[in-house]
């Protein structure tokens, strides 16, 4: 017997499949056993709720203080060809005039 994952509604252990669905009985959420595995992957969004991917560019909405230095990214600050990590910090970027950097995606909106 091979072993369903649980509901992504309720988290219930009790699906079973009927034809391409799979269907939790006791919250009655239905999905479909390919999107299944794909919501593992997280997605990562900016501070308006839009979804970010590498290359985007991003604008920063708050000034940063750079642990242990006395410069500070200024509101506004555009940051080009960003990648997208895993870690506490969503983002590695590179700044002009800082350098290597990681930012966290709750301080940046999509430009």
């Amino acid at each position: 017997m091979s072993a369903l994952p649980p509901c992504p509604n309720c988290n219930s252990e009790y699906t079973y499949e009927d034809g391409a669905l799979l269907i939790c009985p006791e919250c009655a959420h239905e999905w479909s056993a390919d999107a299944a595995g794909a919501a593992d992957a997280p997605v990562i969004k900016d501070s308006n709720g839009n979804p970010l991917a590498d290359g985007d560019t991003v604008t920063v909405i708050k000034d940063l203080k750079i642990k242990g230095s006395s410069s500070v990214v200024k509101r506004g600050t555009k940051v080009k060809n960003i990648r997208l990590v895993d870690g506490d910090h969503d983002i590695d970027c590179r700044i002009d005039g800082i350098g290597q950097m990681g930012l966290k995606s709750e301080f940046v909106k999509k430009a």
